[in-house]
């Protein structure tokens, strides 16, 4: 039996190390920070980890700046008049409603307030209460309250339930003020996760969506969620979900790359075959996100999203130069998946894109040979 531990111990410190250990056979070699041979990020122009921003996949300089002022004066009016200017059909209204929302939230988690401290967040209830036929305020409470629900209370408690009914409210009010926009029930795709609304009510909420906005990435990647194993559906359905999706999208469409991101939903939790990375399933799922990647506009708000997660498979699929070209795009940046789901984003991101570096040198490569 304690055989068995000790195996079992060793299977797990292997997976731990996994994402700091070298391909022998490629040639690389774990050596100490600051040896000679050691590959340095610094020398393709990557920022240090302590510079790298966790805020947003990609630069959005125009939320970045608002954001700042409204944390700094608490004055929500600078936010309300960016949503009011943003195109309520595109991507980048929902990643920016999802950004107010959550500055809001964590500044509450931050200062939850007292008998002499206003609590953090108070823009938003300001806003809510001087704007309430506001729909970009009516949006950014919607999903405030979602983040609140994830990030405060347990799914399945009473609590939860309290907290995600309303937003429940707050989606359908939001949806009243601004009828076209799809904001409002891409939030709710949220709560009806959460919710547990029954397969034919989510389907109805999906068509709702679908008629306002049938290529937004964000809500396919929200409503992937709804199909995964560990929610409301399985393996097969998500997969059928995120390759349909891929097969009806228009040209340049990200769309193509949801199939990653059903497969990277459906990791396993221990994986001790390497080879898994390089099967036929990841593989095809790689190339369609590469393909969406190279068809895309360079200005296509979720196109960071997808080169983020390309950077996670490429890089376990050692396919060295392919991830140094994605890390090119997006360094910086690391509020994407999968860095997201770790309690340091900007460490695990720099860990990643330390392999690629010693990848690539190891192979050949080196500043000069990378094109930019």
């Amino acid at each position: 039996m304690e055989i068995l531990w000790v195996l079992m111990a060793l299977a797990m410190f292997s997976l731990v190390l996994l994402p700091v250990l070298m391909r022998r056979r490629a040639g690389i070699q774990q050596v100490a920070p600051g040896d000679p041979d050691a590959a340095d990020p610094a020398d393709y122009g990557f920022l240090r980890q302590e510079e790298l921003d966790i805020r947003m996949p990609g630069p959005d300089h125009d939320l970045l700046d608002v954001l700042d002022l409204v944390q700094r004066t608490q004055d929500y009016r600078a936010a309300s008049q960016l949503l009011a200017g943003t195109e309520s059909d595109g991507e980048r209204r929902w990643q920016r409603v999802q950004a107010f929302a959550g500055a809001a939230s964590l500044e509450l988690q931050q200062r939850p307030g007292g008998v002499s401290e206003t609590p953090g967040g108070q823009w938003l209830r300001v806003w809510r209460a001087e704007a309430p036929k506001d729909a970009g305020g009516a949006a950014v409470h919607a999903e405030f309250l979602v983040q609140q629900a994830w990030r405060t209370s347990t799914p399945g408690t009473d609590e939860f339930r309290i907290i995600m009914e309303e937003a429940k409210s707050a989606c359908a009010e939001a949806a009243l003020l601004a009828p076209g926009d799809p904001v409002p029930y891409i939030v709710e795709l949220s709560v009806a996760r959460g919710l547990s609304y029954p397969q034919p009510e989510f389907e109805q909420l999906w068509l709702k969506i679908l008629d306002r906005a049938p290529s937004h990435m964000g809500a396919h990647l929200v409503a992937l969620h709804y199909w995964c194993e560990k929610w409301h559906g399985s393996r097969d359905v998500a997969y059928s979900f995120a390759e349909a999706a891929a097969a009806r999208a228009p040209q340049g469409s990200l769309l193509a790359a949801m199939p990653l991101f059903a497969v990277f939903e459906h990791l396993p939790e221990v994986n001790l075959v390497r080879s898994f990375y390089q099967s036929e399933v990841v593989t095809k799922a790689v190339h369609g996100a590469l393909f969406a990647v190279h068809a895309a506009r360079p200005d296509d708000p979720m196109l960071a999203h997808v080169r983020h997660l390309l950077v996670f498979f490429l890089v376990r699929s050692e396919r060295w130069a392919e991830a140094m070209d994605q890390l090119l795009h997006v360094d910086g940046h690391v509020g994407a998946l999968p860095w997201t789901l770790t309690a340091d984003p900007a460490s695990d991101y720099a860990i990643y894109r330390a392999l690629a570096v010693a990848g690539y040198e190891a192979n050949g490569g080196s500043p000069a040979t990378l094109p930019h």
